[in-house]
């Protein structure tokens, strides 16, 4: 990889763009009855804007501290994975207005995180340290989502 921090950096923007697209906190979203603890919603982008910056730092420390291709090629496999579930759970709540849905794929996406913390803990204490806020970010989501769902339900 020629320069793993440019790379990282367009495809964190990639993800937040694709995240973005498929955001839609229309009129629906503005209806549902939410949990006691939701934030406002301008704080989500700054959230994610963190997150993805977080992310960032994760994948370039983890790809310089990693000796093996076999392991960059693993910590490419699990940032793309969980690139993926992210977006997804984007759809799947706000496109798809799938609630009960994305409850279910939000635990794929905690575990994802997971995953890379444990995977990249192995070469970089701080590049695993990092991403605990997207770990406890997650979480706070799934509570979010878990409360529309109780509040709103049923859906489709």
């Amino acid at each position: 990889m020629r320069n793993p921090v440019v790379i990282a950096v367009m495809t964190a923007l990639a993800v937040a763009l694709l995240g973005g697209a498929v955001t839609d906190v229309g009129p629906w979203y503005e209806g549902l009855t939410k949990p006691a603890l939701n934030p406002p919603d301008w704080l989500f982008a700054p959230a994610w804007t963190l997150i993805y910056a977080l992310a960032v730092i994760a994948a370039v420390k983890g790809w310089r501290a990693s000796k093996t291709s076999r392991d960059r090629a693993l910590l490419i496999s699990l940032f793309f994975i969980n690139a993926v579930l992210n977006v997804l759970w984007s759809f799947l709540f706000f496109s798809a207005k799938r609630p009960d849905w994305a409850m279910a794929e939000v635990v794929t996406l905690w575990l994802s995180v997971l995953a890379l913390i444990i995977f990249l803990a192995r070469f970089s204490r701080t590049a695993s340290l990092v991403l605990v806020p997207y770990l406890f970010w997650v979480a706070f989501a799934a509570y979010l989502n878990a409360g529309i769902v109780r509040l709103n339900g049923p859906f489709g």
